[in-house]
């Protein structure tokens, strides 16, 4: 997981669209014929279910969502049930894995935690609920699915995002935790394009320096 990647910006994109950009992109790399690579979108709002389904902790109907404009999906990753949407930077790191995935994941939480703090906010990972905090707050999601020894799906960044559409869900499953924003944490509008570089900066830092995660 030190390998040198590529990085592809697919904009704003329906998310089976970008699911299918996922998956080609996998077969791609798995096959060798395409480096790592790192896919950054912003989507629509959409609701997704991981392996564990999460339907339970869906708090409206899908034809309530269908009619304010989100779509839905059950998907390979792990975990429960999540939100895209606009002002959310999504990532889907297509990096060879192997059966490192503990490690892997580590490595997503401080690719967070570091590009947090050069916004001067202190974030940690939290191996018993994937994703990244500020107190009792998330503000990055993540959630990975592992096929040929290639990792794809990844992480959902909150930089400007509408936090009232996470009160359609409970977010992972997690009813004592809360959601939050770059935006919100620092009190001004935080757009995807500032965020990417810092993101892309942390991605290389992480991932192709070798360094000691916690196991």
């Amino acid at each position: 997981m030190t390998e040198e990647f590529i990085v592809r910006d697919l904009g704003h994109l329906d998310y089976q669209e970008a699911w299918e950009v996922q998956l080609s992109t996998h077969a791609a790399v798995a096959e060798g014929r395409l480096p790592p690579t790192l896919l950054l979108v912003e989507h629509p709002p959409v609701i997704t279910f991981g392996k564990k389904g999460g339907r339970s902790n869906l708090l409206v109907s899908e034809a309530f969502l269908r009619e304010r404009g989100f779509s839905s999906y059950d998907i390979e990753r792990g975990g429960d049930v999540t939100y895209h949407g606009p002002g959310q930077l999504v990532g889907y790191p297509i990096f060879w894995v192997g059966r490192r995935v503990r490690d892997y994941l580590r490595r997503l939480e401080q690719v967070m935690v570091e590009l947090l703090a050069s916004y001067g906010l202190k974030a940690s990972g939290s191996p018993g609920y994937a994703g990244v905090w500020v107190g009792n707050d998330k503000v990055a999601a993540i959630g990975v699915a592992v096929r040929r020894d290639v990792s794809f799906h990844g992480f959902a960044l909150n930089a400007t995002t509408d936090l009232t559409h996470f009160e359609y869900i409970v977010p992972c499953g997690l009813a004592d935790k809360g959601v939050t924003s770059l935006s919100r944490l620092l009190g001004r509008p935080v757009t995807l394009n500032e965020v990417k570089p810092r993101l892309v900066a942390a991605f290389r830092a992480v991932f192709t320096t070798p360094s000691e995660v916690p196991a």
